[in-house]
């Protein structure tokens, strides 16, 4: 019974000797495993006079505290020992040794100082993804949400009242295929963008209610993005042409020409004669 006391009071709990050290359980456990002092080195990315300095315990010769511990927890890992037990042993010894916690973050515990960028690499990287993000954003950002950004950073083509022509002129162009094209904003607030083939804007902005837009005579092809085609009237020489849709989604890249809207609506409804006043009695 004796000698089992003498035994628990030399070992502890856990059958190690009081008096060992973490580098000496590391330094044992690398000669039980036959590693070199060079393999744990290229395993862990740690210096062997780092190493060194571990096992003999000298952890004053070390960085700093964090990469006391850092470099021992993947000391431990690489020679099959308890890595929170190493390190919670490092951390007692370092304290005994009268350093602590001051001035490192909570948890950082790096493994080998090459792997950590440097302040100005880590300030760089930072704004290279801030960039990214950013850039991101702004890119897909009207794929998403139409007519959530800015208004447009290049001068917009004039937006004015509807004079589309009327009487006889209107009737002519609407007969002939062609016509001046008008849309008409039925809401407040709604996002549209007119473009050409090319993608040269004409137009892009969040149209007020009754505010009209009218495509310009010279652009061969003109195109429309919206997410509101139910809420915009159309007029082609000054006749109403059926909207593009009758329901909320989103068009992109349809063609608005006077020709292209006459295409989809057919003819224009011409305003029936007036008939003449009968004579009979």
């Amino acid at each position: 019974m004796a000698d089992e006391e003498d035994k628990a009071g030399i070992d502890g709990t856990d059958g190690t000797l009081p008096l060992d050290t973490a580098g000496i359980l590391l330094r044992r456990a690398r000669e039980e495993g036959k590693f070199t002092i060079e393999q744990i080195s290229a395993e862990t990315r740690i210096s062997q006079r780092h190493l060194r300095l571990i096992e003999e315990g000298d952890l004053d010769g070390l960085p700093g505290r964090t990469y006391a511990i850092g470099f021992s927890r993947s000391y431990a890992k690489a020679v099959g020992l308890d890595d929170k037990k190493i390190a919670a042993m490092v951390r007692t010894e370092l304290a005994e040794g009268g350093q602590d916690d001051r001035g490192n973050a909570a948890g950082f515990e790096p493994g080998d100082p090459a792997r950590i960028p440097t302040r100005g690499l880590a300030w760089l990287s930072a704004l290279a993804a801030i960039l990214l993000i950013v850039g991101g954003f702004a890119y897909f950002r009207d794929y998403f949400i139409p007519g959530s950004g800015p208004g447009a950073l290049v001068a917009e083509a004039p937006v004015v009242e509807s004079e589309a022509p009327t009487g006889e002129g209107a009737a002519s162009s609407a007969e002939e295929g062609g016509g001046t094209v008008v849309f008409t904003s039925l809401e407040d607030g709604i996002w549209v963008k007119f473009y050409d083939a090319e993608g040269n804007r004409l137009m892009e902005k969040q149209m007020a209610l009754n505010e009209s837009f009218i495509i310009p005579s010279d652009v061969d092809e003109p195109l429309i993005w919206t997410a509101r085609p139910e809420a915009l009237a159309i007029t082609v020489g000054g006749k109403p042409v059926p909207k593009l849709a009758e329901e909320l989604r989103t068009l992109r890249d349809v063609p608005v020409s006077a020709a292209a809207l006459l295409a989809r609506s057919g003819p224009l409804q011409q305003s029936p004669a007036p008939s003449e006043p009968s004579t009979e009695t």
